[in-house]
């Protein structure tokens, strides 16, 4: 391939993310006039997935942004952008800073995770979770210099922690 094909494939690949964050917003839009809930909502490219996240005032998206909810709702997205597009996505749905406060929950699991090992265990098991949330773990592991790996299938599948 040329330097001007590969340019031109990347280029697609973020025109075809943000077709997938345009039909999610679509998708998400009718099911928030349903629910008679006001909201904003914002797309972006991040790390090669479509990245769609609804801002309200208040506490307007309190009963959407529970983990479990926001799960199944990125679930039915990514199932409606698929039906339209053909082809499996990525893509990830933030509701009211549900990930970051999903991401300061997994820091504090792997901050008692840590706590194990440094009373001895050889290694420390999180609870299952999904394959975002793994990546998410994975990632705060390594930052600390930890190293983990994911083990069972499904919805078992969670990660193990260790000193390396």
């Amino acid at each position: 391939m040329t330097t001007d094909e590969l340019k031109s494939s990347a280029e697609s690949t973020i025109e075809e993310l943000e077709q997938e964050g345009d039909i999610a917003a679509d998708f998400l839009e009718e099911l928030l006039d349903i629910a008679d809930i006001d909201g904003d909502l914002n797309l972006d490219v991040r790390q090669g997935r479509a990245y769609v996240s609804v801002e309200a005032e208040g506490d307007a998206l309190s009963l959407l942004s529970e983990p479990e909810t926001v799960q199944a709702l990125q679930e039915l997205t990514r199932l409606a952008v698929q039906s339209k597009t053909g082809s499996f996505s990525r893509m990830i749905l933030d509701i009211g800073g549900s990930r970051d406060t999903r991401r300061r929950q997994l820091e504090g699991l792997v901050n008692a995770a840590v706590a194990k090992l440094d009373d001895g265990a050889s290694q420390a098991s999180l609870p299952a979770m999904s394959s975002y949330e793994r990546k998410l773990v994975h990632d705060i592991v390594s930052e600390r210099g930890l190293v983990s790996e994911s083990y069972g299938e499904g919805a078992d599948r969670h990660t193990v922690i260790s000193r390396g």
